[in-house]
């Protein structure tokens, strides 16, 4: 599987990098994104380390803006991981606030006001800054929704059965409560190890 994931690699370098502030219009309406992040590294060059898509349509850039402008963890996933393993990592009993997703009527009824609501604003401003600060991104078309969930399914499971691409050791991820993340070197739980992408689908890619 390392053959599969240094031919990705070795693809996606060639595609325009996109850091931010980036540009809507150099972003695809519908697409797969991949993730790097400073500091790590695999089969000679920045490594990935998340890999993800949409659901609706033409909504790729909406995405990437849940990440790296919308500060709100629970619209973002990514963002969540992130903040649960700075706080982790800085022994902050604010994690398990952190956790409550408040995007739900109950919980809001029923956790809002024992939310320190102005601490958990700061915690996303430095959420942001660590993202923006630390990682870029690549981005390729992909316009059928079934086709894009797919290959998003097979790129992670490629990512996650290589055996060359390991998070260094000052990756901000060993922090990350969830064991997945910390076993895979990916900012992902769902789809690792699975069925992994082909050389020919790499090849596809590229053409």
């Amino acid at each position: 599987m390392s053959e599969v994931c240094a031919h990705l690699h070795l693809f996606v370098r060639d595609l325009k990098r996109h850091r931010f502030p980036f540009e809507k219009r150099k972003v695809p309406g519908s697409g797969i994104y991949l993730l790097f992040e400073r500091g790590e590294t695999g089969h000679g060059g920045e490594r990935i380390v998340r890999a993800g898509t949409h659901t609706g349509v033409d909504n790729l850039c909406a995405r990437l803006y849940e990440h790296f402008l919308t500060e709100n963890k629970d619209r973002s996933i990514f963002r969540k991981h992130i903040g649960r393993a700075l706080l982790t990592r800085d022994a902050d009993s604010f994690l398990s606030s952190w956790n409550i997703d408040l995007t739900k009527r109950t919980n809001r009824e029923r956790y809002g006001a024992s939310i320190d609501l102005d601490y958990q604003a700061r915690i996303e401003a430095v959420v942001s800054d660590y993202i923006r600060e630390n990682f870029s991104f690549v981005v390729f078309e992909a316009k059928d929704k079934e086709e894009r969930l797919a290959l998003e399914s097979k790129l992670i499971s490629t990512l996650s059965l290589c055996d060359e691409c390991h998070a260094s050791e000052s990756w901000l991820g060993h922090h990350a409560p969830h064991p997945k993340i910390r076993t895979s070197g990916l900012w992902l739980v769902n789809h690792l190890y699975k069925t992994p992408a082909t050389v020919e689908d790499i090849a596809a890619l590229r053409d």
